[in-house]
């Protein structure tokens, strides 16, 4: 296992997370409990994927004490405001089956994000949330957000891959003292990740996979990666990256591959609020 990273309010974070978005609630139970068993300690989930319930299901079968994971849900953006905000926690520990989470994040930058973080304080403070951060934000929301309330936010998990690196995002949020979650680090597989031949050439070095490679350099720019897998095997491998590290130019090659571009969505683009606003209506109608 890597090494945990210590965020700004002084607790620790392990480096690497396993994510469940677009995992079917009916396999999630199964998937989280081997990813558990390969060695994983931090499993990361949203109100928004539907499936709060599974991961909470995964960690009673893994049987693993709940003082040795770190456990991160999301607050949606229908959840938003002060008052929801703090009913949706609540309805997320039970969900889950936990008397507390290690990390709460608000999951998008728009809607009444001031009254949801004063919530969020306010759930820390009776001690149903350990930590709290933010996911998407650019680094003046996040500073704003954190510079006109009570406790500043300790992480801000956004979109990083080999193709949209944010890498003067990742060092202005750093700067903050904020520490950097990356998900879809593979890009969901868009752009042919899995068969970029100067991520091929590099794992081709070590004996190690594309995904092998991704993580690693991650793990290598100080960022906390969130990768997924319904395989056991492809578990084990993502888990395997503390053997092996990355040379300067091998991060030079990487650093090449950037693109500049989201490979899903533009969080400043006044078409992405209409996205989410038109999500939300969908959900409500189909509820």
């Amino acid at each position: 296992m890597l090494d945990a990273l210590t965020m700004s309010d002084g607790r620790s974070i392990p480096a690497q997370g396993f994510g469940v978005f677009q995992i079917p609630a009916e396999q999630t139970a199964d998937v989280v409990a081997q990813a558990i068993e390969v060695g994983y300690r931090h499993i990361d989930t949203a109100q928004s994927y539907f499936n709060e319930e599974a991961v909470g299901e995964g960690i009673r079968r893994s049987g693993i004490d709940r003082s040795e994971l770190f456990v991160t849900t999301k607050v949606w953006l229908d959840n938003y405001g002060e008052d929801a905000t703090y009913a949706s926690v609540k309805a997320s520990l039970e969900k889950l089956g936990l008397e507390y989470v290690d990390l709460m994040l608000l999951h998008q930058p728009f809607n009444d994000v001031y009254g949801s973080w004063r919530a969020l304080e306010q759930a820390q403070a009776d001690g149903l949330i350990h930590s709290i951060g933010v996911s998407n934000f650019t680094p003046a929301r996040l500073h704003d957000l954190g510079s006109f309330n009570a406790v500043y936010p300790v992480v801000n998990q956004i979109e990083i891959n080999p193709f949209h690196q944010q890498v003067e995002r990742v060092a202005e949020l750093q700067k903050l003292g904020v520490t950097v979650e990356a998900w879809a680090p593979f890009g969901e597989g868009r752009s042919g990740l899995f068969d970029n031949p100067v991520l091929a050439g590099i794992g081709q070095q070590y004996g190690k996979s594309v995904a092998q490679v991704v993580l690693r350099w991650l793990y290598q720019r100080g960022i906390v990666a969130l990768a997924k897998s319904v395989h056991p095997e492809r578990m084990q491998q993502n888990f395997a990256i503390n053997n092996f590290a990355l040379t300067e130019a091998d991060m030079a090659a990487i650093a090449g591959l950037d693109a500049g571009a989201s490979l899903f969505f533009d969080h400043e683009a006044t078409g992405t609020v209409d996205f989410f606003t038109d999500l939300i209506a969908q959900r409500r109608n189909n509820s």
